[in-house]
C-alpha cells in the first residue's frame, strides 16, 4: 500500500475489478505466475492496476505467493469464523 502513496498516478482499481481478480485467483489457485494470471483474466485489466489488486490482497491475507511466484488462494471464512467464535481473533 505505499506504493500507492508515493505514487498518485496509479490507477486505482474499481470493487469489480477487485473481485474479478480475486475470483480468478480462487478459481485457478497454484496455477499462474502474475504474468499468466493477467493475461487470462476474463477482463482486460492495466498492469498497474492489476499490481495494486495483488498487493491488497496480498496484505489482507487472501492470497499469498509460492516459491515459484505463483498465485494461491489461502482465504479461509470458516477458520476466520471459529476463531471469532473463539475469540481468539479479532476482525
Amino acid at each position: 500500500m505505499e506504493q500507492l502513496l508515493e505514487n498518485p498516478y496509479i490507477r486505482s482499481p474499481t470493487l469489480d475489478t477487485v473481485l474479478m481478480v480475486e475470483r480468478t485467483i480462487e478459481a485457478h489457485s497454484g496455477e499462474y505466475n502474475r504474468t499468466g494470471l493477467w493475461k487470462n483474466l476474463p477482463k482486460k485489466v492495466m498492469w498497474q492496476t492489476f499490481l495494486v489488486v495483488l498487493e491488497y490482497l496480498e496484505s489482507i491475507n487472501k492470497i499469498a505467493f509460492d516459491n515459484e511466484g505463483r498465485l494461491a488462494y489461502i482465504w479461509n471464512p470458516r477458520l476466520v469464523k471459529l476463531l471469532r467464535q473463539r475469540k481468539e481473533i479479532v476482525i
